[in-house]
């Protein structure tokens, strides 16, 4: 019998050690004798399968090599362990949940796992088992799809009520030659919300001798009901490194030798999955022809950008050589590869140099390409982080570029090529600031020293997919504030709006949005409020003046234009810095350099929440602010107005 890479015998045909019908003896049913031999018609041809070398029908490999045992799963060392300690302890659940995405072997763990609940062994005694024998009656039928108390259901195209109502009529039943029916729902997610409700109660309260396994790839449509009654196991990506070892053994079973850099070519191109890698390595050595599996085959097969021609690239990008960059295009698109297939190495070629800049351990990985190890660590050397994630940026968006609907595509790649060709030439947003900053700082004082009042700004420029921020540091140092007394000083309307921020949200907005100041002395505070300010404001602010300074103010509505708004000050205020922060000579370097930047805010550390400076003791312009004079008598209480006006 033959056997498969690992050892295991080789699952029979559906046919094979079948004995052949006997022939018929006697009167037929009716009672006429038989038909003389000779007066048979023909049975019709039947069509020619396909047969190899040695006259036998060629199955593939993702068949010829399927997992028959716990063992031979690659890349699921979580699921075998749980379920050899479920089998060992006699711990097995009765329904199973299996996700992960295609080919890691859902289905074939669910088959291993009926296999194992129904061997007898080869002397037919055997129990349930983690390592089924594979040689019985049992496993045999099931290797063969042939057994009758293990159905695979394709719930995609079972997913109705009728079918699960059919599923539980036939469970009533005992095995008909197993010791448990093995009931194998592939893709579940399928099915429709009254077929998981017919099955809910079933799944739950199955008959002893029934197990359910299902399987699907879209876990998040699986209603939390079923889940909850399952035991989920979720089968992850097989790593490239395991693929790449299981893809040469297969080779070498198959005695088709193969380049190290074509198997992992095609381990890359799985994404993952067993089934898409054996199915591309199957292509492959197809394309062969009897020969060795070359890296330059699979390359025109898999219409890919080889490996080291996105290096290429990559280094003619980052010298700006457009011209070098264009013809190595050329030479991908020559070989069939789309173009969006060339930007997507790129930008996977961009994400590992970056984390070979930032984990230098990578350079050294056995698992990566020669290109990659040697080049792209040199490139890595040469290239910053700065400039890396500006090209990521650039490929991200060229993609979406490409996959427009009307677009030439190939000319939408080369653009993006041309446009990082173009800006590997310019310095970094950072590399900029750097210069110019040191710049002026070599710069003798003189028209082009800071102006006047331009101490502690930020001015922020954006445009062009880049922000630039240009900080002065102030000349003198600022003295520290002292610290707040316990009782709030006012002597200002901003001072009477910062009482209220935090602790009275709605009145602290009326105050900044809907109140114009007219006139604060002590003891006394004369507002003109628009029409959307609530009738008793009055009342709200002298409230909040008593709670927290424990004086009686009177407030006063008053006919009088007063001041804007604070809001109103505060906008104002930001064009003023806006166009101060233009006439600095800095950012002014920035706006040349960067054409069609704006400046999109300018942050002062020393303004208040409104956008204001600090008010000046002495300043009588300040708005929202008038002083008595210091001999001042403190002011009486008018008595046309009370605090309820």
């Amino acid at each position: 019998m033959a056997s498969d890479i690992f050892g295991n015998p080789l699952p029979p045909d559906e046919d094979e050690g079948l004995p052949p019908p006997p022939p018929q003896e006697g009167p037929g049913l009716f009672g006429e004798p038989d038909p003389p031999a000779a007066a048979a018609p023909p049975p019709p041809p039947a069509p020619p399968a396909p047969v190899a070398a040695s006259g036998t029908p060629y199955r593939v490999l993702a068949r010829k090599y399927r997992p028959q045992n716990f063992a031979d799963l690659i890349g699921q060392e979580a699921l075998v362990k749980t379920l050899r300690n479920a089998f060992a302890q006699g711990r097995v659940h009765h329904a199973f949940m299996l996700t992960g995405v295609r080919g890691v072997g859902k289905t074939t763990t669910a088959r291993i796992i009926a296999r194992a609940l129904n061997c007898i062994g080869p002397d037919g005694t055997g129990g349930p088992t983690p390592e089924p024998c594979g040689v019985c009656a049992e496993c045999r039928a099931i290797l063969a799809d042939r057994h009758p108390d293990v159905q695979e259901l394709d719930a995609a195209s079972n997913n109705g009520i009728d079918d699960v109502r059919e599923l539980r009529e036939r469970l009533r039943f005992r095995p008909a030659q197993g010791r448990f029916k093995v009931i194998i729902l592939d893709e579940v997610h399928m099915m429709s919300t009254a077929a998981f409700n017919a099955l809910l109660k079933t799944l739950e309260e199955p008959p002893p001798d029934v197990k359910f396994m299902l399987a699907t790839t879209e876990l998040r449509k699986v209603p939390t009901t079923i889940l909850s009654r399952c035991q989920t196991f979720h089968l992850r990506r097989v790593p490239q490194d395991q693929l790449l070892a299981h893809f040469e053994r297969i080779c070498a079973a198959e005695e088709v030798p193969a380049e190290g850099e074509a198997l992992a070519m095609v381990a890359r191109a799985a994404d993952g999955s067993v089934r898409d890698g054996l199915s591309i390595l199957d292509q492959a050595i197809a394309m062969a022809g009897g020969g060795g599996v070359t890296a330059e085959a699979v390359v025109d097969m898999l219409g890919l950008a080889e490996r080291g021609l996105a290096v290429s690239l990559m280094e003619a990008l980052m010298a700006g050589d457009a011209a070098t960059a264009l013809g190595l295009s050329e030479q991908a698109h020559a070989r069939g590869t789309d173009p969006g297939v060339v930007l997507s190495d790129l930008l996977e070629l961009t994400h590992l140099l970056s984390r070979m800049k930032s984990v230098p351990a990578l350079r050294k990985d056995p698992a990566l390409p020669e290109a990659e190890r040697v080049r792209g660590a040199q490139l890595a050397d040469r290239l910053s982080i700065p400039v890396l994630a500006r090209c990521w940026q650039m490929l991200l968006k060229g993609l979406q570029e490409v996959a427009q609907d009307g677009v030439d595509r190939r000319a939408a790649a080369e653009m993006v090529l041309i446009r990082i060709a173009h800006v590997a030439e310019l310095p970094t947003p950072g590399d900029l600031v750097r210069r110019l900053t040191e710049q002026g700082a070599a710069a003798p004082a003189g028209p082009s020293a800071p102006p006047p009042g331009g101490g502690g700004l930020r001015a922020i420029a954006g445009g062009g997919g880049a922000a630039v921020a240009i900080a002065q540091q102030p000349v003198e140092a600022v003295a520290a504030a002292p610290a707040a007394p316990a009782v709030p000083v006012v002597a200002s309307y901003r001072d009477i709006a910062a009482l209220a921020h935090g602790r009275k949200p709605m009145l602290h907005a009326h105050l900044v949005h809907s109140v114009h100041p007219v006139k604060v002395t002590p003891g006394r505070v004369e507002i003109r409020t628009k029409a959307d300010a609530p009738r008793d404001l009055a009342q709200q602010i002298t409230a909040l003046l008593m709670e927290t300074t424990g004086t009686r103010w009177t407030v006063a509505l008053s006919n009088a234009e007063g001041e804007p708004t604070l809001a109103e000050q505060g906008r104002a205020a930001e064009q003023d810095r806006r166009a101060l922060a233009r006439t600095h000579p800095l950012v002014q370097a920035v706006l040349d350099a960067f054409p069609g930047a704006t400046i999109e805010a300018v942050r002062d550390a020393s303004l208040d929440n409104y956008g204001l400076p600090p008010p000046s003791a002495f300043d009588d312009t300040d708005p929202g602010r008038d002083f008595a004079p210091p001999d001042a008598e403190p002011a009486g209480l008018d008595d046309d107005i009370s605090p309820e006006d």
